[in-house]
């Protein structure tokens, strides 16, 4: 199924598909963080009809419900939005510092300025991860930042 991606200047991200009955589905990620789950109707496409309203919590227990982890990977794409600020990913490998001990002992915010939004761990997203949440090996760490802070990032978090 195509799923097109459209930026919305300074609102966030619509993401939208047609279903089979021919109406358009779009899931709109606000800066915010809440999203809305909007239907065009095939009768009057540039109509939007809200049908739901989410914060960001909702939207993450609705993803995992749905089987869609991936937003953890779309919020990469609201950086696109702020010129000098990127997405990136850094795995917990077996055998590294940082495997199987708390994010806040990574002091990675203080000591890069990037932050860390999201882990993906397996089918699993966690979001906006707390200073005692223990890393695993193979976690996927969602890191917002400028490219040399991400790169510090994975530079402390994987020794």
């Amino acid at each position: 199924m195509d799923v097109n991606e459209v930026l919305l200047p300074g609102v966030g991200l619509r993401y939208e598909f047609v279903n089979r009955d021919g109406d358009r589905i779009g899931v709109v990620a606000r800066r915010s963080g809440d999203f809305e789950l909007v239907v065009y109707e095939a009768a009057d496409p540039d109509e939007a009809r809200a049908v739901l309203r989410l914060t960001g919590e909702e939207a993450d227990t609705l993803a995992e419900i749905l089987g869609a982890p991936r937003i953890a990977e779309r919020f990469a794409d609201l950086t696109k939005e702020v010129p000098g600020l990127s997405a990136g990913q850094v795995e917990v490998r077996a055998g590294t510092p940082f495997a199987d001990r708390p994010l806040g002992e990574t002091r990675a915010r203080t000591r890069t300025g990037a932050s860390i939004v999201a882990i993906v761990r397996g089918e699993e997203v966690i979001p906006s991860p707390g200073p005692v949440h223990v890393l695993r090996a193979g976690d996927v760490l969602v890191v917002i930042g400028t490219h040399e802070g991400i790169a510090a990032v994975e530079q402390i978090v994987q020794g």
